[in-house]
């Protein structure tokens, strides 16, 4: 009898765990009132190009594929996401940049606190 290799699945893990949690506290509702026609979840899934661009401490600037997901993405979005939960790994303030680093003509997101 051949046992299924779990270790293959744990990197998926993460992942799930999030949308389990988003659909639990109904972030992954649309963006309602801030012109966002995404879900936050779906727009996080967006932004994964931008990863290494927003980590703590980067040094890494936003690749051609990050600037296409930013500018796709549009204003609404990237400051809905901005505005949401903490997500781990993630410098709000670098996401903040993103889009004069893109040359994407967006006004500010406003901050909440």
């Amino acid at each position: 009898m051949k046992l299924y290799n779990y270790s293959k699945a744990l990197p998926i893990f993460p992942i799930l765990l999030l949308v389990f949690v988003l659909l639990l506290t109904g972030l992954a509702k649309r963006g309602e009132g801030s012109g966002c026609s995404s879900t936050f979840f779906s727009a996080l899934v967006e932004m994964i190009p931008c990863r290494a661009a927003v980590a703590p401490f980067s040094p890494i600037s936003p690749s051609e594929a990050c600037c296409d997901a930013v500018k796709t993405l549009g204003q609404a979005c990237l400051c809905v996401l901005v505005n949401g939960p903490p997500i781990s790994g993630v410098d709000r303030n670098m996401a903040l940049q993103l889009p004069g680093k893109c040359s994407a003509n967006f006004d500010p997101c406003e901050v909440m606190k």
